[in-house]
């Protein structure tokens, strides 16, 4: 071979390779239309990209998406939908994704696209804080992290009232369940703190919403696990922010006694004219395997005190620790104090001298599950699989399930790492005519195993805490306890119309008329599963 025929065979040969680099396949699940439109650009098929989108922080479930689009705008989600909806072949998948912090493939699609909200964060002036005249309320791009509503609505010294206990999660995110935490008893879940949205539908249409305006879409989205659309945009509700908080802890021996002064605490503002109750009350168990010391609040109690009621921990198998907060600023530095004794010391019954308090912050409250994530990260403890469960369980079950669960089927596993939360909400603060299913009863229970398998991801470990799940789920329907799961799993019809119960009906309807064709959020496994 010639110089110039080598030379003109290397060139060739290296325009080829080049080409076969830069080309990125189009997915055959995907209509070809799609690849004419403007989003085409902004569709990746690359492996990074597709790994992203192929797992969660549950990290118990794999879905491979076909694509995954990093819209720039609301119109981008928009075309992307109505590309799928119109489609002359087929209709694909589409599931938004914030933080992925969903624990069973929530947030995920085989096939299908993804959209990653967050790429929308990227744009400036995705939060607006308006008000005055003690009216305030923010304008939230739903891909926008609560930390950041936080940071910002905190220049103008308001703050959201309702929070849930991660702020590293996205305002859509939360919406599309119902977000709670401690706040819950006062203020109800972040889902009744909303007054409008912005939600693209599963027809492509993007329609603004509120109680007055659109309200069966706006009531159908609120809880509605992304099934109706996909929000864009919401108007959250402010109040002044406090600047501080004294932060309690009470160990408990006895069950009774502490879900009775739970309840005493969370109805407290009832009848106490010109007297403001706690602003936050949660509950949580203390267990040779969900110590002192947990990654919500790693560095709460001393050296001392851990070791001491880690001792006592182990001589009774169960201890249980309420954890209350009242907020205060400036103006009432100098009665904090004479309220919270006048609440929690005259008639409650947890252990005497086991009463523990801090000052802190207001910010380094609500984000105190933080530092214990970087630490559980700094261990690479924190991207490990997360088979959670959630559930509400009513008032008049709750001490079945203590014996049943608590001091039962969890005191046979030493392996169940992690927080074990317990907390008591109240019916009256949420709104029914909302998507989000909760017992019927005035006053029910927020349970949280949040366990973690940190055996290396051990496959044996992770089925171990997957069967003491089953295993609980089994002992509440023998017993006949009316739960309802929160983040709620299910692989059939009939349980999720089990779930729904007289909700099923209308969920149903609203499906039918905001996405006919069931093209959103099929992780969820609501209209896509048989039986």
């Amino acid at each position: 071979m010639d110089k110039i025929s080598k030379s003109c065979f290397m060139v060739i040969f290296f325009v080829i390779s080049m080409m076969g680099k830069l080309r990125k396949p189009w997915p055959f699940s995907l209509p070809w239309e799609l690849k004419s439109l403007d989003i085409a650009s902004k569709l990746r098929f690359d492996p990074e990209a597709i790994k992203m989108a192929s797992t969660d922080y549950g990290k118990v479930t794999r879905l491979v998406p076909a694509g995954v689009l990093y819209p720039s705008s609301e119109e981008d989600i928009v075309e992307l939908i109505r590309c799928s909806y119109g489609s002359s072949s087929s209709p694909f998948s589409i599931a938004a994704r914030g933080e992925g912090h969903s624990v069973r493939g929530q947030a995920m699609v085989a096939d299908g696209v993804v959209i990653n909200m967050r790429a929308l964060s990227n744009n400036d002036g995705r939060i607006h804080v308006y008000g005055g005249s003690g009216y305030w309320y923010a304008d939230v791009g739903g891909e926008q992290l609560w930390i950041d509503v936080l940071n910002a609505t905190l220049d103008h010294g308001v703050a959201p009232r309702s929070w849930t206990d991660y702020l590293y999660l996205t305002v859509g995110g939360t919406l599309s369940n119902a977000g709670i935490s401690g706040q819950s008893f006062l203020h109800g879940p972040q889902i009744t703190n909303v007054y409008e949205m912005d939600v693209v539908t599963g027809r492509g249409e993007t329609m603004t919403c509120s109680k007055h305006m659109n309200s069966e879409l706006f009531y159908a989205v609120l809880g509605g696990f992304g099934q109706f659309g996909i929000i864009t945009r919401a108007r959250i509700a402010l109040d002044p922010a406090p600047t501080r908080v004294k932060w309690v802890r009470m160990i408990y021996i006895d069950f009774s006694a502490f879900t009775s002064d739970q309840e005493h605490l969370i109805t407290f503002n009832e009848g106490q004219a010109g007297k403001k109750g706690l602003d936050y009350v949660e509950g949580f168990l203390l267990m040779s395997q969900s110590p002192a010391n947990n990654w919500r609040s790693s560095s709460f109690f001393s050296h001392t005190d851990y070791s001491r009621i880690t001792s006592l921990a182990t001589q009774h198998g169960v201890l249980y620790c309420l954890e209350v907060a009242k907020y205060y600023d400036p103006f009432s530095v100098d009665t904090v104090d004479k309220e919270l004794a006048e609440m929690l010391v005259k008639g409650l019954s947890f252990i005497p001298g086991l009463i523990f308090t801090k000052d802190v912050s207001y910010v380094d409250f609500l984000n105190r599950v933080r530092s214990g994530e970087l630490k559980l990260r700094s261990k690479e403890l924190w991207d490990v699989p997360h088979p959670w469960l959630n559930l509400f369980v009513p008032k008049s079950r709750i001490l079945d399930f203590d014996a049943g669960v608590f001091k039962g089927i969890l005191q046979q596993n030493p392996d169940t790492n992690g927080p074990i939360l317990v907390y008591p909400m109240i019916r009256s603060k949420w709104d029914d005519r909302m998507s989000a299913v909760i017992p019927d009863e005035d006053i029910f229970y927020s349970i949280g195993l949040l366990k973690s398998s940190y055996t290396n991801g051990s496959t044996d470990h992770h089925l171990e805490l997957e069967d003491q799940n089953r295993k609980i789920l089994e002992f509440c329907e023998e017993a006949g306890i009316m739960l309802k799961q929160y983040l709620p799993n299910y692989r059939t019809k009939g349980e999720w119309m089990n779930h729904f119960g007289p909700k099923w009906e209308v969920f149903k309807e609203r499906k039918d008329k905001f996405d006919p064709l069931a093209i959103l959020s099929p992780g969820q496994r609501i209209f896509n599963v048989h039986g």
